[in-house]
């Protein structure tokens, strides 16, 4: 009997999710159906209830409802609960088990794919919002020598870092306090790419930095990639590959078989140009 899975946002029409899941199913020999589901604007529960009803076995989540499946959940992951939001779920009777693979799987990206270990590396995570909180753990289990986080508000990057606090050194600051401070590897986890806008971050971050990574995808050269450019960064990547990654994550969790992402990565990837 064919199994069912789906991702549910809105909107939808722009998911890779089915692409990637079927080249995984196909890759695998797993018999699923996998589709995506336009849930309706504060109808998250109702959605995921109908889709439980008609034999639906797992769901990947994307926006606006990571903060409604977190919450319809009846069981969350460390990684879930400390970003407060779920990007997958999977349903055992009346279980609903909540995870946040969006972090392990950017690590992995980044570790594997990129060739980039974060261990004793001097981190700077832009962002303090779900992506940043679902980032902070896995980052922190790499042990880099020091994780800073920067945000517009102050507030948020140092909630991060006193979350993060017992796991690793790192700590939260305002961009401004960036001036002078020089990083081995940059994340962007703002929402600035999305609007073709750059974070208020200094060229000076990218002096001795081998990587600069944007969190978004399929965007070419965003201005945060050209400002990592203009300043020498030699690899510069976008988030196709944590994308692909935290979707094998999923996989295995409800499969038991982890897919190779490299040809998910490659049929993905769009130039950075």
């Amino acid at each position: 009997m064919t199994d069912r899975y789906a991702v549910i946002g809105n909107p939808i029409g722009f998911s890779k999710s089915p692409l990637i899941h079927g080249t995984f199913a196909q890759a695998t020999g797993q018999d699923i159906d996998y589709t995506a589901i336009e849930g309706p604007l504060g109808g998250f529960a109702g959605a995921a209830d109908a889709f439980r009803a008609a034999g639906g076995l797992g769901l990947n989540i994307t926006a606006p409802f990571k903060l409604d499946a977190f919450a319809y959940a009846t069981e969350r992951s460390e990684r879930a609960q400390l970003a407060g939001a779920a990007n997958a779920m999977k349903f055992d009777g009346e279980r609903v088990l909540a995870e946040n693979f969006d972090g392990v799987g950017l690590v992995r990206d980044v570790t594997h794919n990129l060739n980039q270990p974060l261990k004793g590396k001097r981190v700077l995570l832009l962002g303090a919002g779900g992506a940043a909180r679902g980032a902070l753990l896995p980052f922190l289990a790499q042990e880099p020598a020091g994780l800073v986080i920067a945000h517009r508000s102050v507030d948020k990057a140092l909630e991060l870092a006193r979350i993060g606090a017992g796991h690793g050194a790192v700590r939260g600051c305002a961009y401004t306090d960036l001036v002078g401070q020089r990083f081995d590897v940059v994340f962007n986890a703002t929402s600035a790419s999305l609007r073709a806008e750059l974070p208020p971050v200094p060229a000076s971050v990218f002096a001795h930095c081998a990587l600069a990574y944007e969190l978004a995808y399929g965007k070419g050269l965003t201005p945060f990639l050209r400002l990592a450019q203009n300043a020498g960064v030699q690899q510069l990547a976008d988030g196709v590959g944590m994308l692909a990654e935290q979707a094998a994550e999923a996989f295995a969790w409800w499969r038991g078989v982890r897919p190779d992402t490299r040809a998910v990565i490659d049929k993905l990837t769009v130039p950075l140009v």
